[in-house]
């Protein structure tokens, strides 16, 4: 058997010329015509295009303008940051701008013990940045630059999200600035641990693909609004990325901006958003069709102390209503510490009221 790698005797061979044939007759000629006409309903129909086809060639269409129609909205808010902890290079991350006087928000993990913060804008400029506010606990940061008049992004209400909704994620992977990914919301009400090892609630799920560099970045939906604060991403799967929900970026923001910190209230649970069965709803008139489901108590923390247990549905605090986690988490702020504050809470079907008096929560350090 004659090895199919051996050496082959070589043959020449001679190219063929094309053969051309300017001499077209009119019939040729219109030929021609249609072939390089421009597409027309007309030529689709000749040509034996089906109509399903068309349609999904004019959905991929308007869903490509949808994807550059919301980044044109936010693209030019974020910003690169650049950090140095010491004399060596602590890292980088991504940020958007948040209010046109400066303020930008970002994850704490990106500038937390960083000495030095400088800040690329989209337009090129760069601005030295000083830390205003740093919260571990949710990874969230904010930082601000000497510079007016700046395009900032909106915040959606992220309570409103639903899976499968559009999710575009913007920021700087690896160095490449301005890299935009586009997925859906894959999951919602996910939690996740932060460096200080506390658990973040209420963490949005998506298949837009992050990278080292994304950190900090916004992630859009189609309409230009921001949802979420890219922050973290699963390396050994493909398509499993966090992001911290808008509601609770805003709540965290505006503490940092105000105070610098977060002084936080403590009960000791981990919860997630979920809803109530309607009939039980209806029955004790509960103003909101969700509440706040028990998932986890610490132990030896005032909800262990005061009976709660796992699986127990907090729909009111203080009488006021609680619809989700995060209004759980407005509640549990700074004036509220060490006082005896009423929970109603929906364990099965029963109805009960549990007093707890919610303790200062410890500030943590970062792993």
């Amino acid at each position: 058997m004659r090895d199919a790698c051996a050496s082959q005797p070589s043959v020449r061979l001679r190219p063929r010329r094309p053969i051309l044939n300017y001499d077209m007759d009119e019939k040729s000629m219109a030929s021609l015509d249609f072939l390089l006409a421009p597409e027309t309903p007309e030529r689709s129909e000749l040509s034996g295009s089906s109509t399903a086809a068309r349609r999904d060639i004019a959905l991929l269409d308007e869903y490509s303008r949808t994807i550059v129609s919301a980044v044109d909205r936010v693209a030019s808010s974020v910003v690169n940051i650049e950090c140095r902890a010491g004399r060596t290079h602590g890292g980088s991350g991504s940020g958007f701008i948040i209010a046109p006087d400066g303020f930008i928000l970002t994850n704490s993990h990106v500038v937390h013990g960083a000495h030095e913060i400088e800040v690329n804008l989209s337009d090129g400029r760069e601005f030295h940045a000083q830390l205003a506010g740093d919260d571990p606990d949710t990874d969230l940061a904010v930082i601000r630059i000497d510079a007016r008049q700046l395009s900032h992004v909106r915040l959606a209400d992220s309570e409103t999200l639903r899976v499968g909704q559009i999710a575009i994620a913007i920021g700087n992977p690896l160095g490449f600035q301005a890299s935009v990914t586009a997925g859906v919301i894959s999951a919602l009400g996910r939690s996740m641990h932060a460096q200080s090892g506390r658990l973040i609630d209420n963490i949005i799920q998506t298949d837009a693909a992050l990278n080292p560099g994304n950190s900090g970045g916004p992630l859009a939906n189609s309409a230009g609004e921001v949802i979420g604060v890219n922050t973290a991403v699963i390396r050994p799967a493909q398509g499993i990325c966090f992001a911290i929900a808008s509601n609770t970026a805003k709540f965290v923001a505006a503490w940092l901006i105000k105070e610098g910190r977060i002084r936080r209230g403590y009960i000791g649970v981990a919860g997630q958003t979920a809803p109530l069965h309607r009939r039980v709803a209806r029955f004790y008139h509960l103003a909101n069709e969700t509440g706040a489901l028990v998932v986890s108590i610490d132990k030896g923390s005032p909800a262990d102390h005061a009976r709660i247990r796992p699986n127990d549905v907090i729909v009111a605090f203080n009488d006021e209503a609680i619809a989700s986690v995060h209004d759980l988490h407005k509640k549990l702020v700074g004036d509220q510490i060490g006082k005896p504050c009423k929970l109603t809470i929906l364990r099965h079907i029963e109805q009960l009221t549990i007093y707890v008096a919610p303790a200062e929560m410890p500030v943590l350090v970062p792993r």
